[in-house]
């Protein structure tokens, strides 16, 4: 057994089509500070999304705005979309999982109407996020343009676990 084995890095592959932004530049406070966790954000040029990775549903909401898929490995990821869009109560989004579901990668969660959103004044700017930073050794974040379940959006690298 080789005790120096680096731990693999996870991918994260990007569940949006659109333009990769640093979180810094999110107007919004709980993800610009990094608050809700680390990652990335994507202004979104289509309404579909998609699983990152092969996991479970761990949180959905009523709203239908946002949900939390952890992988295999244990990364949960929020995946938000657009900015203050949880008060339009469900309308614009579809839901396509129910929690505890497990999911594919590449598997539809999600589906946004855009043209929507965009006449309901709401930012299409939508936060990808690990939420729990806390196992993750080290990440490594990518920019441009973004193609779902074709271009890799983030690298992570899990802590050793202690068993």
């Amino acid at each position: 057994m080789n005790l120096f084995k680096r731990n693999k890095p996870i991918d994260i592959i990007s569940p949006m089509t659109g333009k990769v932004i640093p979180l810094e530049e999110v107007e919004d406070e709980g993800f610009s500070t990094k608050r809700l966790g680390e990652g990335v954000a994507i202004e979104i040029t289509d309404g579909k999304v998609i699983a990152p990775f092969d996991g479970e549903i761990t949180s959905t909401y009523k709203s239908n705005h946002c949900i939390v898929i952890r992988s295999e490995e244990g990364i949960e990821l929020l995946i938000h979309i657009g900015l203050d869009t949880i008060k339009l109560k469900g309308e614009c989004f579809t839901q396509h999982i129910a929690l505890m579901e497990k999911v594919k990668k590449g598997d539809v969660i999600l589906e946004a109407d855009l043209e929507l959103l965009k006449e309901k004044g709401k930012s299409l700017v939508s936060p990808v996020i690990i939420t729990n930073m806390g196992r993750v050794e080290s990440l490594e974040k990518f920019d441009g343009n973004a193609e779902k379940g074709i271009t890799n959006i983030m690298s992570a690298v899990l802590k050793k676990s202690k068993y």
